[in-house]
């Protein structure tokens, strides 16, 4: 009979780290500038305007090409031993080359199981243009097999494999109509959803300064797709209805700890 692999870190059964993961990006202002020629005296809302405009009239969408944004914040979620903590990577003053390096720094540290919302579709390819333009060393990432056969079977880069689980991409079975954004299936199953502003709208805060604000954005998504995450495991019956009850209550009880007011709303919020 077949059994199931139980995912029970509070009887101390599990022993891979769950780190989730999200980013947040801006315009790559330095590279637009480069690849189309534009004067050094534009300033950079301008030139983010002009290829927004370019972008619009090329798909309909002014969302641009992932290897022009530039990645501003990098939040994770950790579920080690018997703790849980979230924290974005690095200070406000860190350029994106520190950020990118520490988060696959941390990949090789701990060799989690990585989870994410639309990882695979945007976050990951992001932090691979960018991590190549900056000369980032991530060789435990981008193992397959060469140093540990182990990941032959099971690695971060294959879709099907499990080291790297984009919920979105599985729950949807890989069909793209069927996509569904994190914010409003948080809140159907009761969880917070996004808080403070919307992904259009990080640019605008950047602009203004903002980016205390746009990190602690970005935690909140990384803790909605860890708590998706959980009750994913619980469907997929990894996790008991009691188990996933201590994991939410470590999670619930963390976050309290906080005099943060993105927590204290965020807990304001969570219904169940």
């Amino acid at each position: 009979m077949h059994r199931r692999r139980r995912y029970a870190p509070a009887q101390g059964r599990r022993v891979t780290p769950i780190l989730a993961f999200d980013i947040e990006t801006v315009p790559d202002v330095a590279g637009i500038r480069l690849l189309h020629g534009l004067d050094a005296t534009l300033a950079d809302g301008e030139v983010a305007e002009m290829a927004f405009q370019a972008r619009r009239q090329a798909t309909g969408s002014e969302f641009l090409p992932l290897h022009l944004h530039r990645v501003v914040a990098i939040s994770c979620a950790l579920r080690e031993h018997e703790s849980f903590r979230v924290w974005s990577i690095g200070s406000e003053g860190d350029g994106e080359a520190i950020l990118i390096q520490r988060f696959f720094d941390g990949v090789a540290k701990y060799t989690p199981q990585l989870v994410s919302w639309n990882g695979g579709g945007f976050d990951l390819p992001v932090l691979h243009y960018r991590g190549l333009a900056h000369g980032v060393k991530a060789g435990r990432y981008w193992d397959m097999g060469e140093e540990d056969r182990e990941f032959r079977f099971n690695n971060y880069i294959s879709r099907y494999h499990q080291r790297h689980l984009d919920l979105m991409d599985l729950l949807a079975l890989y069909q793209p109509r069927a996509n569904a954004p994190l914010d409003e299936l948080a809140q159907l199953l009761g969880l917070p959803g996004k808080l403070g502003m919307a992904g259009a709208k990080v640019w605008e805060a950047f602009l203004a300064g903002k980016l205390a604000a746009i990190r602690r954005y970005c935690e909140a998504d990384v803790v909605n797709t860890y708590l998706v995450y959980l009750r994913f495991q619980r469907m997929r019956e990894a996790l008991t209805a009691e188990e996933h009850h201590r994991e939410c209550e470590l999670v619930r009880a963390t976050l309290a700890k906080s005099a943060e007011p993105h927590w204290k709303e965020f807990l304001g919020r969570w219904r169940v």
